[in-house]
């Protein structure tokens, strides 16, 4: 079965709590089972010296809220909703770090996070957070291993190549042990090493948009890489998306699309339809609900 939630419009929203409020309480009440956040500490300036022709997908004028602080607040407005990342970019990031607040998430939550992480593509936004750009696709595999003997150790001795714990552990440990992850990933045709990963190492594979084609048959790899590391294939996830600002024709052929190919969650996103207001946010969900039911 698979499984409708929504992406929260990150960039669209705004900064007032009580309609970051009322956008995940209306989510839940509709009925969507996850709300699904976007991930950037910093944003680069295009126009710096040295930067022009460069390709920017979110800028210095791109509105974030950091996921794990929004999700925290979340978890105090509802009830029942998943909370997701899809994705916290994990390798610009302190790895115990990040294992002791998403466990806060899960604790305060009652259990309702689903971390996604992955690689991201901001090279500027990694050297401002001092880690380096070019090893992160190595570091993420050791950072995993990290998040998950903390989530489920009460002590922790890692002797790793980027990491060195010694008889230490996080307390309050989360209520899921460990917390899934899922890891981000690209729908374009070169992406091998990323398939290989998510199949050895993750719970499922976050996607966002509409599936592009091809995009079946790289889950069928991520499942066959899965059985190669000796997992069942069945137990990984994909997380798939889908745009409101393709309008309502559009909507039940792409979630019967994600269904044919396995999806276990789909996140409606209404950012980049030119919607007035973040009320015009909760009526777009509202109405992609009632076109889905």
């Amino acid at each position: 079965m698979t499984e409708l939630g929504v992406t929260f419009p990150q960039t669209e929203i705004g900064t007032d709590p009580a309609i970051v409020r009322d956008y995940a309480q209306a989510a839940e009440d509709l009925g969507y089972t996850h709300i699904l956040t976007y991930d950037h500490v910093l944003g680069a300036n295009p126009e710096a010296p040295g930067r022009p022709g460069q390709r920017f997908v979110y800028t210095h004028r791109s509105l974030f809220h950091e996921p794990l602080v929004l999700l925290g607040f979340l978890a105090g407005v509802t009830r029942r909703i998943q909370l997701v990342t899809g994705i916290l970019i994990l390798s610009q990031r302190q790895t115990a770090l990040v294992a002791k607040q998403a466990a806060e998430v899960d604790v305060l939550s009652g259990g309702r996070l689903r971390l996604g992480v992955g690689l991201g593509w901001n090279a500027v936004e990694f050297a401002a957070l001092g880690q380096h750009f070019h090893d992160r696709g190595k570091r993420i595999a050791e950072q995993i291993a990290v998040l998950r003997a903390l989530w489920t150790l009460e002590l922790v001795t890692f002797p790793g190549r980027w990491h060195q714990i010694t008889d230490a552990g996080i307390n309050p440990l989360p209520v899921q042990r460990p917390i899934p992850i899922w890891l981000g990933g690209s729908q374009r045709e070169d992406v091998e090493p990323a398939l290989r990963r998510i199949g050895a190492l993750a719970d499922g594979w976050v996607l966002v948009g509409p599936p592009a084609p091809g995009t079946g048959e790289r889950m069928a790899r991520v499942r066959e890489y899965a059985r190669e590391a000796g997992r069942d294939p069945a137990t990984i996830g994909l997380q798939g998306g889908l745009l409101y600002r393709d309008g309502p024709d559009t909507w039940p052929k792409t979630l019967e699309e994600w269904r044919s190919i396995g999806a276990t969650y789909v996140a409606v996103n209404t950012m980049g339809a030119q919607l007035a207001s973040p009320s015009a946010h909760i009526d777009a969900i509202r109405q992609v609900k009632e076109a889905l039911a």
